[in-house]
């Protein structure tokens, strides 16, 4: 079984699934350190398969954490199925555990399609990164593979999550006074939440 498939960050059990992603954030903290938390390396050998990271979450005394959230080095909903599938097992073994997925919202434009329906009683919360308040700026830090269209879907998926997860839009602390505030307005206009995080 691939190493560091779990790891724990303050209360929270983080699950790593991939290294894979649609960006390469200029600001993106792999790019600085290789663990985080109480993890050694967060690089896989290869990925786990769904049945090793559901193991790999049992296998921790579940009861001892506040969430489970998918996050690691990677964009987790690129695998959105695997994702879902180990997410409802959770669920069903401990219904009250509070589920999030720390994500760059690129999920619908992944699968091709509109997948958030399939969170429903799931996923608890998204935490979904912003980063720039236009399209223009987005686009020259975050690099997606989906290019000029890469901000308008992630909004996009914002707008129809939140009809079954608790959304926050994530900047990162190296933004000027002017475009932090431009974007706090972003998340005040589509009636969700709003936090800074650190960038590294």
């Amino acid at each position: 079984m691939p190493q560091n498939i779990t790891y724990t960050v303050g209360g929270g059990l983080y699950i790593n699934m991939t290294n894979r992603c649609t960006c390469d954030c200029d600001f993106c903290l792999r790019n600085k350190i290789s663990a985080v938390g109480e993890s050694e390396s967060l690089w896989l050998d290869c990925e786990p398969s769904r049945e090793e990271v559901l193991e790999s979450v049992v296998s921790r005394v579940l009861s001892g954490f506040d969430e489970v959230v998918f996050c690691g080095f990677g964009e987790p909903m690129i695998r959105f199925d695997d994702l879902f599938w180990v997410a409802r097992q959770i669920k069903q073994i401990m219904p009250s555990m509070p589920i999030r997925v720390n994500t760059n919202g690129h999920a619908n434009m992944i699968a091709g399609c509109d997948i958030t329906p399939q969170m429903a009683n799931i996923i608890d919360r998204l935490s979904v990164s912003l980063n720039r308040s236009d399209a223009e700026a987005y686009n020259l830090h975050v690099r997606s593979v989906f290019g000029a269209r890469a901000f308008d879907g992630m909004l996009d998926f914002v707008k129809r999550a939140k009809n079954y997860a608790e959304i926050t839009l994530t900047v990162v602390d190296v933004l000027l006074p002017d475009e932090l505030e431009n974007c706090r307005k972003i998340a005040e206009d589509m009636g969700v939440g709003f936090r800074v995080r650190a960038a590294y």
